[in-house]
Order: C-alpha cells, then sequence, then structure tokens
C-alpha cells in the first residue's frame, strides 16, 4: 500500500485499485448473467428426448398418399377405419378439418388430434405442428411426413419430435392403429 511516500509498489503485491476491480470484476460476472441463464447454459443439448421414425409403403401413388392426408373428405374415410373411431371417438364428434394453406388448422379424430400446417409440398412434403387435445395447453410437437416414390407404389417417411417424454409408446401406437393400417386398407 502507498502511504504517500515515493516508494514504489512492488508488482508482487497487488495495489489497492487492482484489488477492488479483480474482485468487483469476479462478483459482477456473477451478477451479469441472471441465474436462469446460468442454469440454462449448464443443461447444454439433450440428447435423450423420445422421437418416432417410422417408414411405410403404400400401394399407392405419392399423389394418392398425399391428398389422402390433406383432404379433408379423403381423411375422415381414414378415421373411419380407424382404431379411434372404435374406442375414443364420441358419437356425433364433429368430422374431419383439414386446411390446404400453410398456417392454417386442421382437426381430426373428431377434435382428438389437432394443429397447423407449417410445410405442404403436394405430393412430396406436409409438416405440421401437431397435438392431441389432452396435452397441457400451447404443447406442440412437430410431425413430418415425406412421401418419395419406391418401384410401383410410395413410401412415406414419418418423423415425429418434440413431444412430452413418456409418450412415445402411446404416440407410435397411434400411428400404427389410426394412420398406417387404416390408410392401407383407404388406398387399398
Amino acid at each position: 500500500m502507498n502511504d504517500g511516500s515515493n516508494l514504489a509498489v512492488l508488482p508482487s503485491e497487488p495495489t489497492r485499485r487492482q484489488m477492488i476491480v479483480g474482485v468487483a470484476m469476479a462478483f459482477g460476472a456473477s451478477t451479469v448473467v441472471s441465474p436462469e441463464v446460468w442454469a440454462g447454459a449448464a443443461g447444454g443439448i439433450s440428447h435423450a428426448a423420445e422421437s418416432i421414425h417410422q417408414e411405410v409403403v403404400f400401394k399407392a401413388t405419392r399423389k394418392r398418399v398425399y391428398e389422402a392426408l390433406t383432404d379433408a373428405k379423403q381423411f375422415e374415410r381414414v378415421v373411419q377405419l380407424s382404431d379411434a373411431k372404435k374406442t375414443r371417438m364420441p358419437a356425433g364428434a364433429s368430422p374431419t378439418q383439414i386446411s390446404l394453406e400453410v398456417g392454417g388448422a386442421f382437426s381430426t379424430f373428431g377434435g382428438l388430434i389437432v394443429g397447423r400446417q407449417i410445410d405442404l409440398v403436394p405430393n412430396t412434403r406436409i409438416v405440421q405442428a401437431w397435438r392431441p387435445a389432452y396435452w397441457e395447453p400451447g404443447v406442440y410437437s412437430i410431425v413430418k411426413f415425406e412421401i418419395t416414390d419406391i418401384g410401383s407404389g410410395a413410401k412415406l417417411v414419418l418423423d415425429h419430435r418434440g413431444f412430452p417424454d413418456g409418450d412415445g409408446n402411446s404416440l407410435l401406437d397411434g400411428w400404427n392403429k389410426n394412420y398406417w393400417e387404416p390408410l392401407a386398407k383407404y388406398l387399398a
């Protein structure tokens, strides 16, 4: 510490100003970023989230598969063949409604599944913000259907991501019983 004489402070001894600045920087750095940011930064990237990937081949053209998934009247016929129609849908449930506009809404299985169209590429791709009505309000997952030619039929690749943990098995069962099996019957 400098007492006012002309003596120099040795470099190994920090000055009072250096100590104050150092302590302030150390404490300041922890208060500049809120605790929420620190907590989020510590979380990193999750590699454990559930997702569903399925590849299904239909004896139909890409156009027929795409239209069956996007035309309300056709998809209503698929709904009528589904397990949900027999087990979950109330009598008099509202019919299928599907917008063909990006940003437009859809409601299927009597309102059990609802969402918005995110991307529509005719005969090729459908991307939806998708949710069962029983999920918490505001919770949506992303469903992507990619349709390609395979031999004389069409291959549909489903990728379903962003759904609540623990719902994977139920959703997988639903895709099989309420989409693929009745869709195959409808397209046959």
